[in-house]
């Protein structure tokens, strides 16, 4: 079929084009629209045209010809989102790499990372800002709390989310984030190894330790400065990758990270004109890209943390000072504790053992009095075990 040309009526002057749709080719959706916009399908005097776009009197369209129905079963693409220039430029001012395979992101505090109930605007809406010159938008593999900042990654291809996917779920890729804490953590390095659960009554937005019933949930954590007792500046690297788990390990240790009331409460405040948001921000993210080639990104701070950390006199430069390793679980206390309580345990048998050996009957006949040599008792030997 052949595209489609139509001209503009007196009676629809003025109107947005999104309109004229409504009202002549009512059968073809607005995602629809939206979508031969985004591709440079659709045309008005031979220029782009977007949805929001108004028409004049005696102005040519050119359409698209009608699209059949998918057939039963077949999946149906996702439509495009028509963003304003103001989102698109947003979004791509969020990008701090580009590889083949994936775009790297520094999403701002207060932004969701996916849609939901009363979210309206958040980074998976934004991504057709990113979408390339067929269409296809980059793909979440990995998510953020609404008020953590920080680095992202979203994938170009399915391929690359696949691959993506797999890395984070596989515990492969290495993740460090920057907080501060209320009050100063002792030690002052060390594994939180805490199960979480859903908190009852919470509706499933909140989530606590549950030793019983919680998913295995670690966190690594070491500090890299204090301002006195007040606070403290911490790294933390998730080792599990649990709803909320860095805020509720932190406020299971008693430091909640400052500005996070869902789990500090009022505690999790300082005065002195700190900001009131959450400081909690991925600094950084390595991981191994579709050709093998490392990817590590670091991302700037948002502007409340990188003050707060001046008023309370940290040094930034202080934080990207501490490699980004994770602990050798053979070295964890955890580790050799097992193998104390293993040595402990081979020792009680090989003991018991000893015991049983002396209390063996000797080889022959039983004389009833201890062997003797020259008067004096001679002990036996305890009998071989057979190998």
């Amino acid at each position: 079929m052949t595209e489609r040309t139509f001209t503009v009526a007196e009676d629809d002057d003025g109107i947005r084009l999104d309109r004229w749709f409504k009202r002549h080719l009512p059968d073809t959706s607005f995602n629809t629209v939206s979508r031969w916009a985004r591709t440079g399908q659709l045309r008005v005097d031979g220029k782009r045209a977007a949805p929001g776009d108004r028409v004049e009197t005696g102005q040519v369209l050119r359409v698209p010809p009608p699209e059949a129905a998918p057939a039963e079963g077949k999946r149906v693409a996702r439509p495009v989102v028509l963003l304003t220039e103001e989102e698109e430029s947003f979004v791509r001012e969020m990008v701090i790499e580009k590889t083949r395979d994936a775009y790297v992101l520094n999403k701002p505090p207060g932004l969701a990372t996916q849609g939901g109930t009363k979210t309206h605007q958040h980074l998976d809406r934004l991504l057709d800002g990113l979408a390339n010159e067929e269409g296809q938008r980059p793909k979440l593999v990995h998510r953020l709390d609404k008020d953590t900042s920080g680095v992202l990654l979203v994938a170009r291809s399915a391929r690359a989310a696949g691959h993506f996917a797999k890395t984070f779920s596989s515990r492969t890729a290495r993740k460090v984030y920057w907080a501060l804490v209320i009050g100063v953590p002792s030690p002052e390095e060390g594994m939180i190894d805490a199960p979480l659960a859903k908190q009852p009554g919470s509706g499933g937005e909140k989530m606590h330790v549950d030793e019983e019933n919680g998913q295995a949930s670690k966190t690594r954590f070491r500090t890299i400065d204090i301002a006195g007792n007040r606070a403290a500046w911490v790294e933390l690297q998730p080792l599990t990758g649990r709803t909320h788990q860095l805020r509720a390990h932190m406020a299971a240790i008693g430091h909640p990270i400052v500005g996070d009331a869902k789990y500090g409460g009022a505690d999790a405040f300082l005065t002195g004109g700190v900001s009131r948001k959450m400081h909690l921000h991925a600094r950084r993210l390595r991981v191994d890209g579709l050709d093998g080639k490392p990817i590590d990104v670091t991302a700037e701070l948002p502007a409340h943390f990188a003050e707060s950390l001046g008023m309370l006199g940290f040094e930034a430069m202080a934080g990207d000072m501490m490699p980004i390793d994770t602990p050798d679980p053979a070295k964890s206390t955890e580790v050799k504790m097992k193998r104390v309580a293993a040595a402990a345990k081979t020792a009680r048998k090989a003991r018991k053992g000893e015991r049983r050996s002396r209390g063996a009957a000797p080889v022959g006949k039983p004389s009833g009095k201890p062997p003797s040599k020259g008067g004096k008792p001679v002990a036996r030997k305890p009998a071989r075990k057979p190998r």
